[in-house]
């Protein structure tokens, strides 16, 4: 397509800018997918069916801070050419590389348990398989996608899950009474309900991730997108940036229609709902087994989707503690994707108590993203680094706030959890 308009004289002209923006759509997709993952799920649902519509607006303010961060990580991607795990290694000393990389992995296997966990639950939601056959069952399914496709395949498998995921939450929706007046005033407006603060901390915890940060870098370094002139460097950061923000305004308006099914069916009910497995089964009564049933399998999908995406990114920062980019036909880049997911199956088959296993994996990731973070920003706010690109003060300065925020948040859970 590009080809065509090039040979019709036509580089510049609005039309093919357009059509030219469809090449650099995916990435965000791909990360879209951390951003809708089981525990997301949970916290939405959570927060739907015991506040109504009145915490909407935690999901909005959680979106604009993704949508910094993960440009941010991005932005590194494009200017270097390194992965963030790459550009670790490169500019920091052995000793705080393997440190932040050493944690990353780890923050990687944790992530991945929760997703595990997740296509486990839907599983046997689905077709009563115990909980850790179903764990076993849905790695192997992702090993295999991972370890035999390529990444575009992987990437299109992605766009497709979230698709549908999507197209389940419209059909949840047409069988609901949406208060859609209250859902718009929630959306903006924020609300503190007496009891509110755990869940309001665990929505917006759940929403920035180490392997996501990771991710976003890797897959711009891995599509090649970076490049040295000063113009098209300028272009690809405009596209990309289009891209993060129609993938995060996606996973934005996917994140909201859980949370408005929970409000309009459960909070309505006067049932609020804790678990997912609760969820399923209060669905049947109240709008049919066809609701359950897609529920359970756009939790299938999600769950398959993100460990997919934590498997990448555990093969991203695997490789580059070796100073390596992502590539699953190397051996430090399957080694990575592996740990990743095995790991997490092996933890999984030693916990007694699922639930306890997430609470013990979302612990690791609040000590973890701290590290990620401030790397991150490190790396982005330096001009041996960037060059001319590194962030401007007042730019490192929001960022740096959003991140403070978001891990304050995490360590309030954290204390919550073990006091």
């Amino acid at each position: 397509m590009s080809r065509f308009f090039k040979n019709q004289g036509n580089k510049h002209h609005p039309a093919y800018e357009g059509l030219e923006i469809l090449k650099y759509i995916g990435p965000g997709v791909l990360v879209t997918m951390g951003f809708i993952d089981p525990g997301n799920w949970a916290t939405n649902i959570a927060a739907g069916s015991t506040f109504g519509y009145s915490l909407l607006w935690i999901v909005t303010l959680g979106t604009v801070i993704l949508i910094v961060l993960q440009h941010n990580a991005a932005h590194l991607g494009i200017v270097t050419g390194l992965c963030l795990s790459e550009a670790v290694t490169k500019y920091t000393r052995p000793a705080v590389s393997r440190s932040v990389l050493g944690s990353a992995m780890l923050a990687s296997i944790s992530t991945s348990l929760a997703e595990i966990l997740g296509s486990a639950i839907a599983l046997e939601m689905l077709f009563h398989i115990p909980l850790k056959i179903g764990a076993a069952l849905s790695s192997a399914l992702v090993i295999i996608l991972l370890l035999t496709n390529s990444y575009k395949k992987i990437e299109r498998w992605i766009i497709g899950f979230v698709s549908l995921i999507g197209i389940a939450f419209i059909y949840e929706l047409s069988l609901a009474d949406v208060e859609w007046a209250h859902v718009a005033k929630g959306v903006v407006t924020p609300s503190f309900p007496e009891g509110s603060l755990l869940i309001i901390l665990s929505v917006l915890g759940a929403v920035v991730m180490p392997h996501n940060l990771f991710l976003h870098s890797e897959i711009i370094q891995s599509r090649q997108l970076q490049t040295k002139d000063d113009k098209s460097i300028q272009k690809l950061l405009k596209f990309e940036f289009a891209d993060t923000l129609f993938s995060m305004i996606l996973g934005w308006a996917i994140n909201c229609a859980m949370f408005i099914m929970a409000a309009a069916i459960f909070f309505k009910s006067g049932k609020p709902v804790e678990e997912l497995q609760d969820a399923h089964q209060l669905l049947k009564p109240l709008l049919g087994d066809n609701a359950s049933v897609i529920f359970a399998v756009a939790l299938l999908m999600a769950g398959i989707a993100s460990t997919v995406t934590s498997g990448i990114a555990g093969g991203s920062i695997f490789a580059g503690i070796f100073s390596e980019p992502y590539d699953i036909k190397d051996s430090h880049s399957r080694w990575g994707v592996l740990l990743s997911i095995i790991g997490a199956l092996v933890v999984i088959f030693f916990i007694s108590d699922p639930f306890q296993g997430l609470l013990i994996s979302q612990m690791l990731l609040s000590f973890q993203l701290p590290v990620t973070v401030l790397a991150q920003v490190y790396l982005t706010s330096s001009k041996e680094v960037m060059g001319k690109y590194a962030n401007a003060k007042g730019s490192s300065l929001l960022i740096l706030i959003m991140a403070i925020a978001v891990i304050g948040m995490n360590f309030a859970l954290l204390a919550d959890a073990l006091f």
